[in-house]
């Protein structure tokens, strides 16, 4: 599988944060995370994870995709935007979320599938206590096209964290 015309969300903004992630652990810039920010139907901002080619460990697909949306508005307030995202945001980015306002974010993978590919979300939010309290902010969609996704990834022979 190497087009990701193999990988078929039935969201149309899923399906270009698969884009993002694929084309992101192609050039070997990090994991499989890509996310889309949508304001009013249009795309104001898209990124994909860069923590191993920006050597930052804060550069995840979704921190990416909100610097972007904020450049391109102007704004650091992204009120009124959804975030998509190909899997369930950690901790840094679902708090990134709420200081950029966006009002909604539907992700692929859930925690335990990033950890299933070597990511440690689940330990970070045992430390702060869960997410029991984002019930109706986060919501699952796509979840089987995100998992090829991430099956793709783990076939790769790429640098892994």
């Amino acid at each position: 599988m190497t087009k990701t015309e193999e990988i078929k969300a039935d969201n149309p903004y899923m399906q270009i944060a698969i884009q993002e992630a694929l084309n992101g652990i192609l050039k070997g810039h990090g994991g499989p995370f890509g996310s889309v920010i949508v304001k009013d139907g249009k795309i104001i901002g898209k990124g994909h994870n860069m923590v191993l080619k920006n050597n930052d460990s804060t550069a995840h697909g979704e921190i990416m995709a909100i610097r972007k949306a904020e450049k391109n508005i102007r704004s650091h307030d992204l009120k009124g935007a959804v975030l998509y995202t190909t899997g369930e945001p950690c901790p840094m980015c679902l708090a990134a979320c709420l200081w950029a306002n966006i009002e909604k974010i539907y992700y692929g993978c859930t925690v335990a599938d990033n950890a299933d590919i070597g990511f440690r979300d689940e330990l970070f939010y045992g430390k702060f206590g869960g997410k029991q309290n984002f019930s109706g902010y986060l919501e699952e969609t796509d979840r089987e096209a995100c998992l090829k996704l991430f099956q793709k990834y783990k076939s790769l022979n790429v640098q892994k964290y």
